[in-house]
């Protein structure tokens, strides 16, 4: 059944598509505002894209779940995996320099939250990079790669 490894993979780049686009985009454009700016813009910016990245990963890794149970292609197992993956890296690894980030004010911003926000980047760029290895591997199990 081709139907649910297609919304898998639907799932799986539009999770990519935002998390390069803010890597590639919205990020360096933010890191060019003044400290305070720069902060005031990250905080609503990462609470409105939160649900949908969340939503995304956790339903296509679902849906990619499904699909490997019905059609046994490992690939599908894989990608649901790694676009899983997310969420203990989100949990362990980007948690605590979010949660700094969002206890600061705007009025606050300076060095340190210069420093956390390019470390939450780079941090970030690891969730693009997931999504791209759980989108190329659904198109291998739909023989697309």
């Amino acid at each position: 059944m081709v139907f649910l490894p297609l919304i898998a993979l639907v799932l799986a780049a539009l999770f990519t598509g935002a998390a390069i686009y803010i890597s590639l985009v919205e990020h360096p454009v933010r890191l060019g505002l003044s400290d305070a700016a720069m902060l005031g813009q990250w905080q609503p910016s990462y609470s409105r894209a939160l649900p949908i990245q969340a939503g995304l990963a956790v339903v296509g890794g679902v849906v990619g779940l499904v699909a490997w149970y019905q059609a046994g292609d490992w690939q599908y197992l894989a990608a649901s995996i790694v676009l899983l993956a997310k969420w203990p890296f989100t949990l362990l690894g980007i948690k605590p320099t979010n949660k700094r980030l969002q206890a600061m004010t705007p009025h606050d911003a300076g060095a340190e939250s210069r420093t956390l926000l390019v470390k939450w980047g780079g941090l970030h760029n690891v969730r693009s990079i997931l999504g791209s290895v759980a989108t190329v591997l659904i198109l291998w199990g739909l023989g697309g790669v």
